[in-house]
């Protein structure tokens, strides 16, 4: 994943010396938010329980500067990991969750723990209280939390603004939405320097095609590079506003380091663009060579939105977020990584 030199450039300028928590960093979206802070010249320190993730790219990163990424095993529901976690780092980037919308209607209670009462702790670790309330020293002077599109629900006007009311139809949508009130909150009763990030269906290397609950566009490609019919839910009908993971870490470096005020703004974090489910998957097909798989339909998963595209005008505006990688050359660089993986496993 490369970021444009004028971006790389302004920020560096920013993260250099800067020391950074990341929760969730041992994730797929935190792994290469973590590997962009690195080449920043941050100084990183990574939570994770490592109950969706390994640590396998993170080791990695701690072989090559030891001294700038240090690895915290723990949850975020546990104060005192996430105290020494958070110890001395001035911009906090939230994105430790449970994040997926199947799961979340498997396990709702502990999808809102981590997602709702881990947000509510972040929060009072970055302003100082920890285990008992008592006062502890803090330095944090930004958070920036990961949300998600999903908050939206299936409201029929497109593209999706903030302006519009969200309508959650899963526990992991609800949870999310909670976490962005916790986020308000905290920026109103405390004044503290915050802001969500509402990510539409990021994708990318190194995103899992292994769980039951693997996100769509690993899901195909491994299922296509072994010979298989793609599994559609739905009519494929449905279309979604996919965004390569590179603008997402693009967008999250944006809001650590703007120097506009954020007082627990929820900002869209998009491509701008949507397609439907059917014409991703004859897309992948072609990059992989196997256009004659034609997709294999299931019922529609509960919880799941007919139409998503997001409306990056407020990011635009507050963070001068711009897309940099369009769908195709992100799925170019997507598959070409799972082809590796797979020939090399």
């Amino acid at each position: 994943m490369k970021l444009p030199a004028d971006k790389v450039n302004q920020l560096r300028t920013f993260y250099e010396g800067r020391e950074v928590c990341v929760t969730g960093g041992a994730g797929f979206i935190g792994g290469h938010l973590c590997d962009a802070l690195i080449s920043l010249g941050a100084e990183v320190r990574v939570i994770d329980d490592l109950s969706n993730s390994g640590t396998e790219y993170l080791s990695g990163l701690i072989e090559l500067d030891p001294d700038r990424l240090r690895f915290v095993h723990g949850s975020i529901l546990d104060d005192d990991a996430l105290s020494d976690a958070m110890r001395g780092a001035r911009t906090v980037f939230h994105l430790a969750a449970i994040g997926s919308v199947p799961r979340s209607l498997e396990d709702p209670q502990r999808t809102w723990s981590v997602n709702t009462t881990g947000t509510l702790r972040v929060l009072e670790a970055a302003r100082g209280f920890g285990k008992g309330m008592q006062k502890r020293s803090s330095q944090v002077e930004r958070v920036i939390a990961a949300s998600s599109s999903s908050v939206y629900g299936n409201q029929p006007e497109l593209p999706k603004s903030e302006t519009q009311p969200p309508r959650p139809l899963s526990p992991y949508a609800a949870s999310k939405l909670a976490g962005e009130h916790l986020i308000s909150v905290y920026a109103s009763c405390y004044g503290l320097s915050a802001a969500s990030l509402r990510f539409f269906n990021i994708f990318g290397p190194r995103q899992s095609a292994e769980s039951a609950y693997a996100a769509v566009i690993p899901s195909f490609t491994k299922r296509l590079m072994e010979g298989e019919r793609p599994v559609i839910y739905g009519d494929g009908e449905q279309s979604r506003d996919f965004t390569f993971v590179g603008n997402a870490v693009l967008a999250a470096l944006l809001a650590g380091a703007t120097p506009t005020k954020l007082t627990g703004q929820s900002m869209n974090i998009g491509a701008g663009s949507r397609i439907t489910i059917s014409q991703l998957a004859a897309l992948i097909a072609d990059m992989c060579g196997a256009g004659q798989l034609q997709p294999r339909f299931e019922p529609a998963r509960t919880g799941d939105v007919k139409h998503s595209v997001a409306d990056i005008g407020l990011a635009r505006q507050l963070i001068g977020y711009e897309p940099v990688t369009t769908l195709e050359n992100g799925l170019t660089e997507t598959v070409e990584w799972s082809r590796r993986t797979m020939a090399g496993r």
